[in-house]
């Protein structure tokens, strides 16, 4: 499986969570809160666009110091990568 068929399918548990839920905010809240990381999808001109909604300090300390931290990440899958940033925005 690559990095992508495996955001595309924790996005496809995401939706089905949040789906299955009476209250869809609280679902997307529970969904932020559990993780340590949470990316965005969305389709873009070169495939897949990723945005950071949660998380950017994590994926920072990675990619600075080539440490290997555990952390839990997911996958929310929008439309744009403007929907990505609003919902950054509206969560953190």
């Amino acid at each position: 499986m690559t990095e992508f068929e495996e955001l595309h399918e924790l996005a496809a548990q995401t939706r089905h969570f949040i789906g299955a839920s009476h209250d869809k905010v609280w679902a997307l809240k529970a969904v932020v809160r559990a993780h340590d990381v949470v990316l965005g999808i969305f389709p873009a001109p070169e495939g897949l666009g990723l945005h950071v909604i949660k998380g950017d300090a994590i994926l920072q300390q990675i990619a600075e110091g080539g440490t290997h931290l555990d952390y839990s990440h997911t996958a929310i899958a929008l439309y744009s990568q403007q929907q990505a940033v609003t919902l950054q925005e509206l969560l953190n």
